[in-house]
């Protein structure tokens, strides 16, 4: 009978503490067993359009370069690897007294983290994924970086960690934006907070089934696939500009006091008004923003305008469907969104951009249109 492979371990002194109720350790690895005992969860969605990981890409030309430094003779790297550890994970404190010392709280030890196939690791890299990537691939494996870790087994946890730790750094918004809806619940900047609305919103415009834009918005976590039509941000910047605006369709479904936003009704609207929207301009639907400016920023925020007006002319909430798309109806024949010219303005339809002046002029050209049909 073969007997049973030991696990391999990777030991290593470590000081434990904690911060609130959560466990914390500071110890040191070889910058070559980072990969092997924590893995890296990429952002992406699962067949259920469910949000799985947080990290972004790897930016090779970074992750070159730090190894290349690493190769070279570079010997100081002081900045900590953070990683995320289950709580599993055993730690054994110093046998004998406990030597004086000024910072209470703290135990000697020594930490212990299997070495286990991806996928099946204890711990997680929540910051240092491409100096980890780096120290992988250097020629001086030897190199011992210092590692901060934290219990926990919660991914909302590591993803607000992710979050907070590179506020500072240049992370994509797009990338917070996408992963601030699965951080509900936990104390974040206030900033942030106002954030995860609109991101909510926009991820269940691109995932219900009921959605006109489902599988049109491109999220970060879906951009390695090629899908999608139009950016999340055109659509976030759509949605808090209705928000913003005392008169908008999303306004009135805001908190008021101690009661909650209302982004079930705020989603109800914004399905109502963009299905409206692709029943009246089916050719221009769908396609993308090089094929129809619809589809582009400057359109979806253009539009984004005209629900705030034509929402502020319904008497009722019953039947808004309907009421978009008879409302929609009176500038049909005057829009230019995949060809021809724009009356009013002299501009070709394939001559928008996304700019600020030009989003604003096609905003006043809807509305004015909107207008003069209203008054006819």
């Amino acid at each position: 009978m073969k007997s049973k492979k030991l696990e391999e371990i990777v030991i290593a002194p470590a000081v434990k503490s904690k911060q609130g109720s959560t466990v914390v350790y500071l110890t040191f690895l070889p910058g070559s067993e980072l990969l092997r005992i924590a893995d890296i969860r990429r952002l992406q969605r699962d067949k259920n359009h469910q949000l799985e990981g947080f990290q972004r890409p790897e930016i090779r030309d970074h992750v070159n370069e730090i190894a290349q430094y690493l190769d070279n003779g570079g010997t100081l790297f002081p900045n900590a690897i953070i990683l995320a550890l289950e709580s599993t994970v055993k730690f054994d404190g110093s046998r004998g007294g406990r030597a004086e010392v000024t910072v209470k709280d703290a135990a000697l030890g020594r930490l212990h983290i299997p070495v286990r196939e991806e996928g099946q690791r204890l711990a997680w890299i929540v910051d240092g994924q491409q100096r980890s990537l780096a120290l992988s691939k250097s020629k001086n494996p030897s190199l011992v970086v210092p590692v901060v870790a934290f219990e926990t087994n919660s991914i909302q946890v590591q993803r607000e960690q992710f979050i907070l730790v590179n506020r500072a750094k240049p992370l994509p918004q797009r990338l917070i934006d996408e992963l601030l809806p699965e951080t509900q619940g936990i104390s974040l900047p206030r900033d942030l907070t106002a954030r995860q609305i609109p991101s909510e919103l926009c991820n269940m415009l691109n995932s219900h089934e009921l959605s006109p834009m489902r599988g049109l918005i491109k999220r970060s976590s879906s951009e390695a696939n090629g899908t999608g039509v139009v950016t999340d941000t055109a659509i976030l910047d759509m949605i808090k500009r209705s928000l913003n605006n005392p008169n908008g369709a999303l306004a009135d479904f805001k908190a008021l006091g101690k009661e909650a936003d209302d982004a079930n009704s705020m989603l109800q609207t914004l399905v109502d008004f963009w299905s409206a929207v692709r029943e009246t301009f089916p050719d221009a639907w769908g396609r993308p923003p090089s094929e129809s400016r619809l589809m582009h920023s400057a359109g979806i925020a253009a539009m984004g305008d005209l629900m705030d007006r034509i929402s502020a002319r319904a008497t009722t909430r019953k039947s808004q469907r309907e009421f978009f798309v008879a409302e929609l109806a009176r500038i049909k024949k005057d829009c230019a969104w995949t060809e021809g010219v724009w009356k009013g303005w002299d501009r070709a339809w394939d001559e928008i951009q996304n700019t600020p002046q030009d989003i604003k002029l096609l905003s006043q050209v809807l509305v004015q249109l909107y207008a003069q049909k209203i008054k006819r």
